[in-house]
């Protein structure tokens, strides 16, 4: 997952958003289009922060209380250091705010989720 990259610990860091808060993200912005059909909006819908490759797979570890094996390789080509969403539009013109940005939890539900899946 590459790890010469200018960041905090060398691995590339994302505006990972849990799903919930994109799905309300989501409700919030089509009462906004609903209110005024003719306005066009541009927004991106993320926590203005990011956590690193290695900051999720310590999560991982920590939600299931195993070490995930860590293949280290070289970054793909393309790969920016960071990609940080400006949310500064959607915090101003909605009443979204997001309320699920703890890295563990965002994990926690996403495998659960998941595991939910793997018993159909």
């Amino acid at each position: 997952f590459g790890t010469d990259f200018a960041t905090r610990d060398g691995t590339g860091v994302r505006d990972y958003i849990h799903v919930t808060d994109l799905a309300a993200a989501h409700v919030d912005a089509l009462d906004l289009l609903i209110a005024d059909p003719a306005e066009n909006h541009t927004m991106n819908a993320g926590y203005g922060r990011g956590f690193s490759v290695l900051e999720v797979l310590d999560a991982v570890d920590r939600v299931t209380n195993r070490t995930i094996d860590r293949k280290l390789e070289g970054r793909r080509a393309g790969d920016p250091d960071e990609l940080i969403s400006d949310n500064r539009a959607i915090l101003a013109a909605l009443p979204w705010r997001p309320k699920n940005d703890d890295l563990d939890q965002i994990v926690r539900d996403a495998l659960a989720w998941e595991r939910k899946l793997a018993e159909r």
